[in-house]
């Protein structure tokens, strides 16, 4: 995911008591759905004794999505007590994710592979620590992960720019030094693999997609006209963004005891673009698209989990 750079913070939040409480959030209320292409890699238990022949120790899990959010405000301020500094206010809304698969049919419904309920706030500027106004994410995943993101907001005139993503496994706190993608016959469609989704699952998917994940959105933007993108940066990482909390927490069995963990959600950041599209008549539509990187910690290695979507406001 490219770095986290924020060339262009929003302006002061106006008065919370009115209509503009949201800050840069605010046109994210309401439904949105969409289409988008979900990458993980998945650990194979080790058993006593090792590996049976011709197994090894993940499989590369590839959807193409349906998808739909829901964004409901939440009415009036949320106080933040202070003891380093005033009470401060927050405000924000509520959020429901459902992430489907769009070629596998399940019961004659298409099968379900993500849910999360969440939050979204906006977060004025504080004096102890000292942050400028960002915004934060809470989100809840029912594997048994809890995540806190926090970031900056701005807003330009035109449409977004994607850097590349890679799906390469790098060696845990390195991120710098991605393992060869010759060592993952995985990542090569050309190579057939019992360890990958079977191609009639994934009638779409190129090769481009598994190199860099983001070249997907592309297609969001291609033939239309988008002339102002309000962009969200958010990190569990604290210090990565303009801001100085964020976390991850996950359930017993994720983070495993000796020799482990099973699969970790260590860290988790992602972008996300509320775009005003112009139609050829001259009126607008939003649109937002996102990338997000999990890093799933197991064998030794950290494993990117990348998903991405375009949804367009009902």
């Amino acid at each position: 995911m490219a770095a986290f750079v924020l060339t262009s913070v929003s302006g002061t939040i106006p008065d919370p008591r009115g209509a503009d409480r949201f800050g840069p959030l605010r046109d994210l209320i309401g439904m949105w759905k969409g289409t988008g292409f979900n990458q993980i890699w998945r650990p194979f238990p080790i058993q006593r004794g090792g590996k049976p022949a011709g197994q090894q120790d993940r499989f590369l899990e590839l959807n193409e999505t349906i998808e739909t959010i829901e964004f409901k405000p939440i009415d009036g301020a949320i106080p933040n007590r202070g003891l380093l500094q005033g009470d401060i206010n927050l405000h924000g809304m509520t959020y429901t994710q459902e992430v489907s698969d769009a070629n596998v049919i399940v019961d004659g419904h298409p099968a379900g592979i993500h849910i999360e309920p969440g939050l979204w706030l906006n977060v004025p500027p504080t004096e102890n620590p000292p942050n400028a106004a960002t915004v934060a994410r809470l989100a809840t995943i029912p594997h048994g992960t809890s995540i806190v993101m926090q970031g900056g907001a701005f807003r330009l005139s035109g449409p977004p720019s994607f850097a590349p993503e890679s799906i390469a496994p790098f060696p845990v706190g390195n991120p710098s030094h991605p393992l060869p993608a010759g060592d993952f016959p995985e990542m090569n469609l050309a190579t057939p693999s019992e360890f990958r989704t079977p191609p009639q699952e994934i009638p779409h998917v190129t090769q481009a997609w598994i190199d860099n994940p983001n070249v997907v959105l592309n297609s969001g933007i291609s033939g239309k006209q988008v002339i102002a993108t309000t962009t969200l940066l958010i990190s569990t990482r604290s210090g990565n963004v303009p801001a100085t909390g964020g976390g991850t927490s996950n359930i017993a069995f994720l983070q495993g005891a000796a020799g482990g963990p099973n699969a970790d959600a260590a860290q988790v950041e992602a972008i996300f673009w509320i775009e005003t599209v112009r139609l050829p008549d001259g009126s607008t539509k939003l649109q937002l698209q996102y990338t997000q990187k999990v890093i799933l910690d197991f064998n030794g290695l950290s494993w990117p989990h990348v998903s991405v979507a375009t949804l367009e406001k009902l």
